[in-house]
């Protein structure tokens, strides 16, 4: 996934001024920390926060604590290419880093609000990475304003650090200061902590987010294990960390030079992983629940043909993010699988706004359809999502163009019918289209001869988990952690809420 999934073109009026919602849920944030006194953190943690990409590409940053409890911190707004180079990366000195890849769901999007966030304690320095959102936010800003905290972020971020150092003002060290602030949290977090004492990962007590542990390779037998904590498991292959284990719901592990001690920091536990993780945000070359996300995507294309078959000559899918699920169904349909959409990889986030003319002429920024591959053909078209429908209609507009005779659109994720409190972007429910429409009527909408999506008990059965150890609240509006009032009513529809 490239940033941003602009499938077709920068789908504003020519006036927008306002701000733009792809038509996509937005990528959550990457964060990434090494404990590896005698290696070039900086660099390693470049490279994982390179792996990291996809889950943001508003800004990036590192932080790391050198011998002498000093803290470097470089952090920008742009790709991680963007923000770091050789020299850079030099200049970030120590035994212990994290970093963070950010797309904003809470904050402006400016520099100032890039992560770490850094706080000075009475012990130090922390640095803080995190992964989520807290439903809790205004709350918890309110009672550290009432504490003359000097918050100078928009980020619910921030508030935790200041929580931390809040605790750890009040006399206690860094692992039960920061327990202290994580019991003032509500809502998803996965953080990874920095401090001059040592390195903390963290998760909330339903694990919405994921984090996993890993453990650089030794050259020498008696050498301490050097860990590695990261989003996804994709970000310790690319430095050739071997992946230990997930982070659990309600766990802290604390790294230091003794090595990783892990304790249960809440009692209140139950597991509800994001489904959307396993369905599009996570790299498919990620582990998550045993798997690589590859072979559940096949999985989840293979149960969609057969609970929605297509009379067709071929299976296309919308690059990259429904090129599993594609080859699934086509396996399981019989179906010959083909490329009819080529991607231009080197897209970027762009802001320029095509002419009228362009428009007219049908530009195509980042998908062109393969006419001689599509012409006279009946295609099942697969994706992984439908949330707006702007950009599956154009989509299917072009691909109708390119000389298909019919269009059959198969969508390997349920209706996203609810807006996320926990760390994804997404619309306003009103602009959800299946919040509004019945599949019928998002089928006559986008031009398909046929519209089918994944039933809910499929893609939970395609886990072979548990199903209640999922969070699927964009489909069913069934949230695990409680959304206050106000907050519902800034996403929900407001005869959902009572009003």
């Amino acid at each position: 996934m490239i940033p941003n999934d602009f499938h077709l073109l920068d789908d504003r009026s020519p006036d927008a001024g306002a701000t733009f919602h792809p038509d996509k849920p937005e990528e959550a944030c990457g964060v990434f920390g090494v404990y590896a006194p005698d290696e070039d953190v900086a660099k390693l943690t470049y490279f994982g926060l390179y792996a990291l990409q996809h889950r943001g590409q508003e800004s990036a940053g590192i932080a790391t604590f050198d011998d002498h409890h000093n803290v470097h911190l470089h952090k920008e707004m742009g790709l991680v290419s963007q923000v770091f180079n050789e020299t850079v990366l030099s200049e970030l000195t120590g035994n212990l880093a994290i970093g963070h890849t950010r797309y904003s769901t809470t904050g402006s999007s400016r520099v100032v609000n890039a992560q770490p966030a850094l706080v000075d304690t009475r012990l130090g320095t922390v640095a803080l990475a995190h992964n989520g959102n807290l439903v809790n936010m205004d709350a918890l800003r309110q009672e550290l304003l009432q504490q003359n905290h000097n918050l100078v972020t928009t980020t619910d971020s921030e508030l935790i650090a200041f929580a931390i150092a809040e605790a750890v003002g009040a006399g206690k060290d860094w692992v039960e200061g920061t327990i202290a602030a994580l019991h003032r949290c509500q809502g998803a977090f996965s953080l990874v902590i920095g401090t001059p004492a040592g390195m903390m990962g963290v998760r909330d007590p339903n694990g919405i987010r994921p984090l996993v542990i890993g453990a650089l390779p030794s050259d020498t037998p008696n050498s301490p294990i050097r860990y590695v904590l990261a989003s996804e498991t994709c970000a310790l292959d690319i430095i050739g960390a071997t992946y230990l284990r997930d982070i659990e719901p309600g766990e802290m592990v604390w790294i230091t030079e003794a090595g990783l001690t892990s304790l249960p920091w809440t009692q209140y536990t139950q597991p509800k992983l994001c489904i959307f993780e396993m369905i599009y945000f996570a790299r498919p070359d990620s582990i998550m629940q045993g798997e690589s996300l590859y072979n559940y995507r096949m999985h989840i294309g293979r149960i969609l043909a057969q609970e929605s078959p297509a009379d067709a000559d071929l299976v296309i899918a919308v690059p990259d993010s429904g090129v599993p699920a594609a080859i699934g169904y086509s396996q399981s349909s019989g179906i010959p699988y083909a490329e009819g959409l080529i991607k231009n990889r080197y897209v970027g986030r762009t802001f320029i706004q095509p002419t009228q003319s362009m428009r007219d002429a049908g530009i195509r920024v980042k998908l062109n359809p393969m006419k001689d591959v599509l012409a006279g053909k009946r295609i099942v078209l697969v994706d992984d999502s439908i949330v707006r429908g702007t950009t599956s209609r154009k989509i299917v507009k072009a691909l109708r163009d390119a000389g298909a005779t019919e269009v059959h659109m198969r969508i390997s994720s349920p209706p996203v019918t609810h807006p996320c409190f926990y760390g994804i972007d997404t619309d306003n429910q009103d602009q959800l289209i299946a919040a509004t429409k019945s599949v019928t009527e998002i089928g006559i909408q986008i031009g398909v001869d046929s519209l089918a999506y994944l039933s809910w008990q499929g893609m939970l059965a395609a886990t072979k988990k548990d199903p209640a150890n999922f969070c699927s609240a964009c489909f069913t509006g069934k949230y695990p952690v409680p959304v206050p009032e106000l907050v519902k009513r800034s996403k929900l529809i407001l005869e959902e809420v009572g009003v």
